[in-house]
């Protein structure tokens, strides 16, 4: 499971700042040195939200991004967080999403963005995963 306090901890030179965000967003970085989380963020909360910084941040993103960045820091983000073999198995219990996100450790809408990104080949691995769910 990626861990996104580890990669943060490899980043010596980073720091992280816990506020309360004046827009309402979970979390933003200067792409050099700082990261920002809202204070409000439950634990798989900032989870998320630090992966989605971490990888703004390695790409040098000093401010907000076009749709078409954006959409790709979060399949990323959606990448890092949801290894295709743990959302296979808890695909085979249930594919509600929050029952997902609570069962992976991350937020729906990552679970959604995971879910939108999959590769033929994952598509294949979670249908195949689905019927096995349905054989007696």
């Amino acid at each position: 499971m990626f861990s996104p306090w580890g990669a943060l901890r490899e980043l010596t030179h980073v720091t992280l700042h816990f506020i309360l965000m004046p827009d309402g967003a979970p979390g933003r970085t200067d792409g050099q040195a700082r990261i920002w989380l809202d204070k409000r963020l439950q634990q798989a909360e900032r989870r998320c939200a630090l992966t989605h910084e971490l990888v703004h941040l390695e790409h040098g993103h000093t401010r907000c991004q076009a749709p078409r960045i954006e959409r790709l820091v979060r399949e990323e983000t959606a990448r890092r967080l949801i290894r295709i073999e743990d959302l296979c198995e808890a695909y085979r219990w249930t594919q509600h999403p929050a029952e997902l996100a609570e069962e992976l450790w991350v937020t729906a809408d990552v679970v959604q963005d995971r879910l939108t990104a999959l590769t033929e080949d994952e598509q294949a691995r979670l249908a195949a995963s689905a019927r096995a769910s349905r054989m007696p």
